[in-house]
């Protein structure tokens, strides 16, 4: 039921942000679409001497971005952000090449509604879903928006910069609730699965940049934080080493520019940087740089 609900949602929202694209009556609304898709590719033949090894990789993604001043005293604005990737690769020896692995996967739609009351700071509630496409759990097993995280938060955000189509800096600062669903596999099987949730609650801080510094390049950066005051868990974790882990500030830092080459050629240069102590000590940096094709929908 979980899963109907969340590719309802997204399909909806998609939907929504196409059928304003060809919608001339609609008044307000600032919107943006953009799919892009990347690859790289390198072969060799079975004569090939040298150690390479070819390799194949893919990742499209899809940014959505919808805007309204709904009334004088609300603004609601929604970001949705899809991505998937896969690599194959090539032995060294054999010259076979592998089934794909997955190298991408994300989704993630935030959903943000101001009181704008002409104030320094503007009351807001907010919505964000993120989860990913697919989970290989064992070799025999794959599920499927696993897991979910869920967020629901309220407090004050400052728009510090509005402009454009899609131009925007806004921070937020608040109290958020989580829930996390995940499948896992039952023990001693390799094909049952049982669900299991997570709650907490804590403070939270999200600043969202999107600039266009000029015709041909963008850039986009959200930086997120998370320290959690409760957590439904806590008890399992007593005695041990992580008994406080969970009290640590949560990080997530991702920035991107697009740099539009030709009306559809472009570059991508993205970076993550994932700070989770309960899942490692240390941060986790991811970083992608590809040329593809743009397509702006909106």
């Amino acid at each position: 039921m979980r899963r109907q609900i969340c590719f309802a949602l997204l399909s909806t929202l998609t939907l929504a942000l196409t059928a304003a694209a060809a919608d001339t009556t609609t008044v307000g609304w600032k919107k943006s679409l953009i799919l892009d898709i990347t690859t790289t590719q390198t072969a060799y033949s079975d004569s090939w001497v040298g150690g390479e090894a070819g390799s194949l990789n893919w990742v499209s993604n899809l940014s959505g971005t919808a805007e309204k001043q709904a009334a004088p005293w609300l603004n609601y604005r929604s970001i949705l952000k899809l991505s998937f990737g896969q690599t194959v690769t090539q032995d060294d020896s054999t010259k076979r090449w592998s089934k794909p692995k997955k190298s991408t996967d994300l989704i993630d739609w935030d959903n943000l509604g101001r009181l704008t009351l002409h104030s320094f700071v503007d009351p807001y509630l907010a919505f964000r879903l993120e989860s990913q496409f697919a989970f290989k759990l064992s070799e025999v097993k794959t599920v499927y928006l696993s897991p979910i995280k869920l967020t629901e938060s309220f407090g004050i955000a400052r728009m510090f910069y509005s402009g454009g189509k899609t131009d925007v800096v806004i921070s937020r600062f608040g109290f958020a609730f989580r829930q996390i669903i995940t499948d896992q596999l039952v023990t001693g099987s390799t094909t049952e699965t049982k669900s299991i949730t997570t709650n907490d609650g804590g403070i939270e801080s999200v600043t969202d940049v999107q600039l266009t510094l000029n015709e041909r390049l963008i850039y986009t950066s959200k930086l997120g934080l998370f320290k959690a005051v409760f957590f439904s868990e806590k008890d399992k974790f007593a005695g041990t080493p992580q008994t406080d882990d969970w009290k640590a500030i949560d990080i997530n830092w991702e920035n991107s520019v697009t740099a539009q080459l030709s009306k559809i050629i472009t570059t991508k240069f993205y970076t993550q940087l994932l700070y989770d102590k309960q899942i490692s000590r240390r941060g986790r940096i991811k970083e992608t740089l590809g040329i593809g094709f743009l397509f702006k929908l909106i």
